[in-house]
């Protein structure tokens, strides 16, 4: 056995232990990091603000202080990146992940600290390896290197000393020296800020590299993936890295993307391992490959709080820790962390699939959705759906997004739905058939709104024009990274700027 192995065997174990230790102890452990990170935080004009240091229990916590979004957290950012310290988390803060902005901002900047990138972000990293490696014991991914698809760096224009960019550029440019030896492309490559020239250069670069295992979001990756296959005449990324076996995603669903990552690996040692690494923190991870929910992660420095989605909208909303939570209910995320973000709605909502150990599955965002009817239809009832139409037609979706039809003098309520397929279904009536039953199978409100199309008509469809998607998140600078296309909104803005663009497309075919 090589010697990186027999190492990372021994942590292996070593590490186990400890995540056998808060699956055990999970209140007990989620207990201690709340004090740990308080206290750290208690000096800051913050910690002051809100009198950490005389907290003594959870229930003060929530008393004392907000729930706050991005717009509570702005000023602090604002200041921080003028220069100033020790405002929500002690000493200095270099550095800002860019991630999709809020309705008043294009762009949000969430503070990273070193606490934050050592014990939480790192952490993950390396816990992937971990249970991997607890789960495949016989794995040969030592040896090779990890392909890993970042963003840019760049200089923000409020200091020179501090730094914004996409987390995955941000966790590239902080790794140790030695990191860089088992991963690839060269840090020149990986921060490239032009998108397509960046994809050109790692596809002509890491075809030359024994690559056992690659990271990022599908639909990021799968563009890298195919632009390989172009480059080298393959139909099998498998024929380009035969040591392939493993892909660690992220991001976004991996539902619509699963196939056609069978169709390009074709082998049958390949495994997939999903994880929820956001710019506000790393908090779970899949720990069971026969399964697709994932372990919360709760001695990363993070202190979780769940509030149910009726409790959304309210001045002061109730939450509820881990020992209060119910299994197939969507909460609110709302996270306290080394990250210096206290009581913050991260906008994720989540479901438990298991209690101790407490295991989540990501349903949607907290406004993306369609609820113009009563319907509330989220993106896990929307992903159930299209995996159900794509298997009984044969069909494979690149992208999608829908959105409502609003009630008007001569038509009915309803939803609409621009598709971008790899392979398109033989009859796409069919297909949207499928997916509506499909719907009113996994949403009762939805089912209930679609009875003898009394208030929700059948759903409108288009097909949109191949490279649709791309081309849109092109044109809005948001190419890479962190950037996703939204899949539900209850407006019409995303459905009537794409099918403008599909139109200008056509037109000068």
């Amino acid at each position: 056995m090589p010697i990186i192995s027999s190492i990372f065997s021994w942590f292996t174990v070593k590490r186990m232990t400890q995540i056998d230790l808060f699956r055990k102890y999970p209140i007990e452990t989620q207990y201690e990091t709340l004090f740990k990170i308080l206290k750290k935080a208690q000096d800051t004009e913050y910690g002051k603000q809100y009198g950490f240091s005389s907290i003594k229990s959870i229930d003060q916590y929530r008393e004392r202080l907000p729930v706050i979004d991005y717009e509570g957290l702005k000023p602090y950012v604002i200041r921080l990146r003028q220069g100033e310290k020790n405002l929500i988390w002690s000493g200095e803060i270099k550095w800002f992940a860019k991630s999709s902005g809020t309705t008043s901002d294009k762009s949000k900047f969430i503070p990273v600290t070193k606490d934050a990138l050592e014990d939480c972000h790192y952490r993950g990293g390396k816990d992937i390896l971990v249970i991997y490696n607890h789960n495949h014991p016989d794995t040969e991914i030592f040896p090779g290197k990890c392909l890993t698809l970042g963003g840019s760096r760049q200089v923000n224009n409020f200091s020179n000393d501090s730094y914004y960019g996409d987390l995955s550029a941000i966790l590239i440019q902080n790794i140790p020296f030695w990191a860089e030896f088992i991963r690839t492309p060269n840090l020149s490559i990986s921060l490239m800020e032009k998108w397509d020239e960046k994809i050109e250069e790692m596809a002509k670069t890491t075809i030359k590299e024994n690559v056992t295992n690659i990271a990022g979001v599908p639909s990021w990756l799968l563009v890298l993936l195919k632009r390989i296959l172009e480059v080298t005449g393959k139909t099998n990324i498998a024929d380009v890295w035969p040591n392939l076996e493993l892909f660690t995603h992220g991001g976004v669903s991996f539902i619509p993307y699963r196939e056609q990552f069978k169709k390009i690996i074709d082998t049958p040692k390949m495994n997939y391992l999903e994880t929820y690494n956001a710019s506000e923190g790393f908090f779970a991870l899949q720990d069971n490959p026969a399964t697709d929910d994932m372990l919360l992660m709760l001695d990363y420095g993070v202190f979780y709080e769940f509030m149910p989605l009726e409790e959304a909208d309210k001045e002061r909303p109730k939450t509820i820790s881990l020992e209060d939570v119910e299994l197939d209910k969507n909460y609110a995320l709302i996270i306290s962390t080394n990250g210096g973000l206290w009581r913050y709605m991260i906008g994720d909502t989540v479901k438990f699939t298991s209690l101790y150990p407490f295991k989540i599955k990501i349903t949607g965002r907290v406004k993306h959705f369609i609820n113009a009817f009563g319907e509330e239809l989220i993106i896990d009832n929307a992903e159930k759906a299209i995996k159900v139409a794509c298997e009984k037609t044969n069909a494979f979706i690149r992208e999608y997004t829908a959105g409502p039809v609003y009630m008007g003098d001569n038509q009915k309520g309803g939803h609409e739905w621009l598709f971008e397929f790899e392979k398109k279904p033989a009859d796409i009536r069919y297909f949207m058939e499928v997916l509506d039953n499909a719907l009113k199978a996994v949403n009762s409100d939805y089912e209930a709104k679609r009875y003898k199309n009394m208030t929700l008509s059948f759903p409108k469809y288009h097909i949109m024009k191949d490279g649709l998607f791309y081309e849109w998140l092109n044109q809005k600078g948001k190419l890479g990274g962190q950037h996703k296309i939204p899949r539900l909104a209850n407006n019409r803005e995303y459905l009537e700027s794409m099918m403008d663009l599909n139109k200008h497309f056509k037109a000068h075919e």
